[in-house]
């Protein structure tokens, strides 16, 4: 699609910062080190949205804010093609980085929009929400403008069915027996198979692509799971899918979440090992190979 066609946001892309040329990011060495552990954790704090009733898959602002000031510099631009609820913007405000994220539903666009009128943190950055399919967003940016693509995607059809747990049965979270889902659009790919899912994340990846900066990062958060006893390998998937579109994977991190896991089930004894799912997620990092 030519340039003229496409309806450009407004946004700045360039660094503002004074960092050497070669540098990556804006870290102090002391953070620099830290980041270069394999396994992280976070901690969420009194803005994090943790009501699934509000949204079904939080993060932490603390992992978002991580990954964003380890891969871009200040004034630097970051995408968030499944913004919802709006985490990927809080961090970027917090970290003085332009960010536009994109969501489906009108609901996440307006709770995204509400928790970035409530900062107080005032820099010469801005961050957008816009409703709209991620299959349109490269219609939104010139070529070689983002510096990071980062984003907790649907995961597939794995959250449409009613949460039946071991764990849940004697909390009192009011998810046992509910639907945990995004919403019900056939656009959305929460309703999708895993093998369409699939493509479709790629054709999305793909027209992405040459949005990305040559060596800028592209980040996706995801876990495994399991369904009818058998382990679901979503980050398998996604890395060999992307891999195919062009994108180079770099690392892969664990985000361990063990310290926010309140009591675990004794999943499967006696008969049966099966490992936590919901102690740890990936963090798959790849690049667009330079040119």
């Amino acid at each position: 699609m030519k340039v003229s066609e496409k309806k450009l946001l407004h946004i700045g892309y360039n660094r503002t910062c004074n960092c050497k040329p070669t540098n990556i990011n804006c870290m102090s060495p002391k953070d620099w080190l830290k980041s270069q552990l394999g396994v992280w954790q976070f901690n969420y704090e009194k803005r994090d949205i943790r009501d699934k009733q509000a949204h079904p898959a939080t993060f932490p602002i603390s992992l978002a804010k991580k990954i964003i000031e380890l891969f871009t510099h200040e004034g630097e631009l970051v995408l968030d093609p499944f913004v919802g609820s709006g985490t990927t913007l809080v961090a970027a405000h917090d970290s003085n980085r332009n960010a536009v994220g994109f969501d489906l539903q009108e609901k996440y666009i307006e709770l995204s929009r509400s928790r970035l009128s409530n900062g107080v943190f005032f820099n010469t950055s801005s961050q957008i929400a816009v409703q709209d399919d991620a299959r349109n967003i490269h219609q939104y940016f010139e070529d070689e403008t983002i510096s990071l693509i980062w984003t907790s995607p649907p995961y597939a059809n794995l959250l449409n069915r009613e949460r039946k747990n071991k764990s849940r049965r004697f909390r009192n979270n009011e998810q046992l027996g509910k639907i945990e889902q995004y919403s019900q659009d056939e656009r959305d790919l929460g309703t999708m198979s895993l093998d369409e899912y699939t493509r479709v994340m790629g054709d999305i990846y793909e027209s992405l692509l040459p949005l990305l900066k040559p060596k800028g990062h592209c980040v996706i958060n995801v876990p495994d799971m399991w369904w009818e006893n058998q382990r679901i390998t979503i980050h398998v998937s996604l890395i060999q899918e992307l891999r195919a579109r062009g994108y180079e994977l770099r690392n892969i991190i664990i985000w361990d979440r063990t310290n926010l896991v309140n009591r675990i089930g004794i999943f499967g004894w006696p008969s049966n090992y099966i490992t936590m799912g919901v102690t740890f997620e990936y963090l798959l990092d790849f690049w667009r190979p330079p040119k």
